[in-house]
């Protein structure tokens, strides 16, 4: 399955919640009516059956996170493999993920725009250049920007959005020296109660 190119904004639409897709400079609300389904006749609340819940559920947390859909179910089968809660070690596996880390920490406004900083070698991890963005992150590792890319506009101008974002206590971040801590592994109520990763789990285990 190809990745989505179209408007970022018609997908948190069509999930009725902020997907974080874009920068965070405005309001999700200023931008667009997001309880709204995309449309010509978005303003119809459609009755959905237990399927269509679990499937939008599964959709909102994929592309809150911009995974593919058999990336999405290499991490489901692999989550479902670990001791404890299916759905929650499903969150925690897609929290680990580097792309995630460089945008919680704020070096990214968006998960794309980390992906892209990966990508193009921005990123260290214990000081050694990581160019993949499902690198899983571990407790203790040190995530910081290459001394090369750290006069990037786009990083600096991230850096000054995150002080309108909420900081992330499981990390511990040097905005001077760009480069930051993971601290401890992510707990559930470190985590957004709009996600119900329980319907994702009811929909994979049938």
């Amino acid at each position: 399955m190809a990745r989505y190119l179209g408007p970022k904004l018609k997908l948190s639409r069509r999930e009725s919640s902020d997907l974080f897709l874009k920068s965070g400079v405005r309001s999700i609300e200023s931008k667009c009516n997001i309880d709204q389904s995309p449309g010509q006749h978005g303003s119809r609340k459609l009755r959905l059956s237990e399927y269509a819940k679990q499937l939008r559920e599964k959709q909102k947390l994929r592309r809150l996170y911009g995974i593919l859909e058999r990336q999405f179910h290499n991490y489901y089968k692999k989550a479902s493999k670990l001791k404890g809660n299916t759905g929650q070690n499903l969150l925690f596996l897609l929290e680990k993920r580097l792309d995630n880390i460089v945008y919680r920490m704020g070096f990214g406004t968006t998960r794309a725009e980390s992906r892209q900083l990966i990508s193009h070698k921005s990123i260290c991890v214990n000081n050694n250049i990581v160019n993949i963005p499902s690198f899983q992150v571990s407790i203790n590792d040190k995530i910081s920007i290459f001394k090369k890319s750290q006069n990037q506009l786009r990083i600096k101008a991230s850096l000054e959005i995150m002080n309108q974002r909420e900081k992330s206590s499981w990390l511990d971040v040097n905005y001077k020296k760009m480069e930051g801590v993971l601290l401890r592994a992510v707990e559930r109520d470190d985590l957004s109660s709009d996600i119900n990763e329980h319907l994702i789990v009811e929909l994979y285990s049938k």
